[in-house]
């Protein structure tokens, strides 16, 4: 059963259509890619599913319960993160402090929700996502690669199952994308994270993704593995180009 899943979501801005009958599944434990051309509709459909957007049709499936009406901060609490494309972090705070900021939030959802040690916890991810050795030092002073890692090490902290990602990769290098990409994997993996990837870079995505489903001009216009996906040939009409381009 799909930890996500769109039905048929459709957006309108006035006379503009943003998203058109967008359906998609993010599962359990995978990493799911979600691509396309700048003004496709990702970061709306992402909107959709936090419920910053609501919807002119469709619905919304997060954990078998229907969340289409739910506001954001009951979503959150069900088990669903994101990080956001642009950088959304306390810069004059450490990179610790920023991701205690998380868990201290959590801990105040609800009396039923079981506590936990936020700086045991804070501590235990800035290791898992390689950050202990800049935990101290403000975020404004760090490159913004390690920046994108604490978003995610933020995210973390309420301890997800469903985890958006909105082009985490955008500024790191490739050898910190390439650490990156085997940490999505990892928690996929390890951790049983359902992990649903925006991002413009087609070398990780194609590495890291289970399943890719591709927006156009607010439509699916194909779902598939990564081999599939690369060699549509909507899919190279419309956004990858050759499909040597893309490793």
């Amino acid at each position: 059963m799909p930890l996500l899943e769109t039905s048929g979501v459709k957006v309108r801005f006035g006379g503009n259509v943003a998203l058109d009958d967008v359906s998609i599944t993010v599962e359990p434990a995978t990493v799911t890619g979600l691509i396309g051309p700048n003004g496709a509709g990702k970061t709306t459909l992402f909107n959709c599913i936090t419920g910053l957007q609501a919807l002119t049709a469709g619905s919304i499936t997060f954990n078998d319960r229907d969340v289409t009406r739910l506001p954001p901060h009951k979503r959150t609490r069900m088990g669903l993160a994101r990080t956001f494309q642009r950088l959304e972090l306390f810069t004059s705070l450490t990179v610790r402090d920023n991701v205690l900021v998380a868990g201290e939030i959590r801990n105040r959802w609800s009396m039923r929700t079981p506590r936990i040690d936020a700086r045991a916890e804070a501590d235990r991810i800035l290791a898992l996502v390689g950050l202990t050795e800049v935990a101290d030092r403000e975020v404004g002073e760090i490159p913004t690669g390690q920046a994108r890692v604490v978003e995610l090490a933020r995210a973390l902290m309420i301890q997800p199952t469903l985890l958006l990602l909105d082009e985490p990769a955008s500024g790191q290098t490739e050898e910190e994308t390439d650490r990156f990409g085997e940490l999505l994997k990892k928690l996929a993996r390890e951790d049983g994270l359902g992990i649903c990837l925006v991002e413009h870079d087609m070398s990780l995505v194609m590495k890291v993704c289970e399943t890719i489903h591709v927006l156009d001009f607010g439509r699916i216009i194909a779902s598939g593995s990564a081999d599939a996906v690369r060699n549509d040939p909507a899919v190279i009409d419309a956004y990858l180009g050759s499909p040597e381009s893309v490793g």
